[in-house]
């Protein structure tokens, strides 16, 4: 069970760092993504794009 949180923690953070990049690729504005600014920052939390790019992983997984 903690190395699930583990590995999901980090694709969190890995998705978070590499969100320039996919936003120009149209990824972290869908409807589902939340943006808002708190306390002078601007927090991103890609929900959408986490499911839909979790759906394609598990596309890949399961025909690989």
């Amino acid at each position: 069970m903690i190395r699930w949180m583990i590995v999901i923690f980090v694709m969190l953070v890995c998705l978070n760092w590499f969100a320039p990049f996919l936003q120009k690729l149209g990824l972290g504005r869908l409807p589902g993504d939340l943006r808002f600014k708190l306390f002078g920052r601007n927090w991103n939390i890609p929900l959408a794009t986490t499911v839909l790019l979790s759906f394609i992983a598990t596309l890949v997984a399961k025909f690989a």
